[in-house]
C-alpha cells in the first residue's frame, strides 16, 4: 500500500473518532468531510461542511485531530456552508436564469512558511485601538529579536504607516514590492500607494486582489511573525485573508463596554467557523493610572475582556491602560514601547508580546 494511502487511512481514523455534538454522529460518517486527499509529502486537503446549527469550534477540532496525525505535515481546510448545495455536497449556484454558471468555490489558503506565524489582529468595531495593538505588538515582538512584518489590511482606514513613523512610496525590485521597515518591522499598507484623500469604495473581488498581492508579492523575506491588521467587523478582507494564507491565530481586541464585547465575539465566531483558532483576548483602554499619583481609575465598565475570553475560552492575554500621550505618539510615528518603554502601557503591551509567543507556541500546528 503506497504511504499516502496509509497516512489517508489514519487521518480518516482520526476524523471517525470526532463527534459532531448536534447529530452525535461522527464527522466522516456524517458526510461532513468533502474531497479529502493527502499527497505523498503529508499535505491533507478536504471541504468541511459546516450547518448552521453546527458549533464553529468544530472546524478548529477538526484540523487540530488531522494535525496530530502522525505523518501530517500540513492541514488546508476549506470551511464551507453545507447549505450552499443539495444535502452539503454541491457547491451553490447562481441564479436560476439561462446561461448561469455554478459559483466557484472559494480558493483554499496555502501555506507560506517564510511568513513564520501569521496572525490576524481584529476586532468586532472600530475605534478599539486595535491598529495601536497592531503596531506596538509588532514593534514589541520585534525588539525582542523577532523577525516581524506588518500588513496593514484595513483598506477602509489604513493608519499603520502614520502610527510608525513611515509614509515613502514603496520601490518594486525584481518585480516585487519592497516593504518599507521601521523600528525593526517590515510594513505594508494601502496608504503608502494610494493617495491620502482617495477614498477605498471597493467590494469583495478587489479587497480580495489586494490581499493576494500584499501577501504574495511583497518581498517579506523570512520572518518569524506576520501581523495583519484587519478591518473591524466580519466582511470582504477577513474571509479573504482567511482564503489566501493559513492563519496560525487570530487576536481580537475590545474594550470593556459590552457594546464592543459583544460585536467582538461576533468576530471571534467568525474566525472559529472557518477554521482560525482565537489566541486570545487584548482589552485596551482597560483603566486610567494617573501620571501624577499613580491612582488607578476604571473609566468603563470593567471586566469586559475577561468576560469575553471566558465565553471563547481562551486566554487574556493582556489589559491595556489608557495613558496621556499615546495617541499623540501614534500621530507623531512613535509607538509607545520604543518611545516611552517604562510606561505602564508600553509595559502591558510588553507582556502581551510575550504571552503571544508562548501561546503560539503551545497552539497544535
Amino acid at each position: 500500500m503506497a504511504p499516502s494511502s496509509t497516512l489517508q487511512g489514519r487521518v480518516e481514523r482520526a476524523l471517525s473518532q470526532l463527534k459532531n455534538p448536534r447529530s452525535g454522529t461522527d464527522v466522516l460518517a456524517s458526510s461532513m468531510v468533502k474531497d479529502l486527499a493527502v499527497d505523498d509529502a503529508g499535505t491533507v486537503t478536504f471541504t468541511f461542511l459546516l450547518a448552521r446549527d453546527d458549533p464553529g469550534s468544530l472546524a478548529r477540532e477538526v484540523r487540530k485531530a488531522v494535525q496530530a496525525v502522525e505523518g501530517v505535515t500540513a492541514v488546508r481546510v476549506n470551511v464551507t456552508d453545507a447549505s450552499s448545495g443539495a444535502s452539503g455536497t454541491a457547491p451553490r449556484q447562481a441564479a436560476s436564469r439561462p446561461g448561469a454558471a455554478a459559483v466557484p468555490p472559494p480558493p483554499t489558503p496555502v501555506e507560506l512558511p517564510h511568513l513564520g506565524a501569521v496572525l490576524a489582529i481584529s476586532s468586532g468595531k472600530g475605534g478599539v485601538g486595535k491598529s495601536t495593538v497592531s503596531a506596538n505588538l509588532a514593534v514589541a515582538l520585534a525588539r525582542a529579536g523577532r523577525r516581524v512584518g506588518l500588513m496593514d489590511a484595513d483598506i477602509y482606514g489604513p493608519n499603520i504607516p502614520r502610527m510608525m513613523g513611515a509614509d515613502q512610496k514603496p520601490e518594486i525590485r525584481g518585480g516585487k514590492i519592497q516593504p518599507l521597515q521601521a523600528y525593526g518591522v517590515k510594513l505594508m499598507s494601502l496608504a503608502l500607494i494610494v493617495e491620502r484623500d482617495s477614498p477605498a469604495i471597493w467590494r469583495g473581488p478587489i479587497i480580495m486582489k489586494v490581499i493576494q498581492q500584499f501577501v504574495r508579492d511583497v518581498d517579506w523575506g523570512e520572518l518569524d511573525y506576520f501581523l495583519v491588521d484587519l478591518p473591524p467587523g466580519t466582511g470582504d478582507a477577513q474571509l479573504s485573508l482567511a482564503q489566501t494564507v493559513h492563519i496560525r491565530a487570530a487576536i481580537i481586541v475590545t474594550t470593556p463596554q459590552e457594546v464592543a464585547v459583544g460585536d467582538s465575539l461576533r468576530g471571534a465566531k467568525m474566525f472559529e467557523r472557518v477554521g482560525v483558532p482565537v489566541l486570545g483576548v487584548v482589552e485596551n483602554m482597560s483603566y486610567f493610572v494617573c501620571p501624577h499619583c499613580g491612582e488607578r481609575t476604571e473609566v468603563f465598565l470593567a471586566g469586559g475582556g475577561s468576560r469575553l475570553a471566558d465565553e471563547l475560552g481562551v486566554p487574556l492575554l493582556g489589559q491595556i491602560p489608557l495613558q496621556a500621550r499615546m495617541p499623540d505618539l501614534a500621530d507623531a510615528g512613535r509607538p509607545i514601547v520604543a518611545a516611552e518603554p517604562g510606561s505602564p502601557a508600553a509595559q502591558a503591551l510588553d507582556a502581551v508580546a510575550r504571552r503571544v509567543s508562548d501561546a503560539l507556541v503551545a497552539l497544535p500546528r
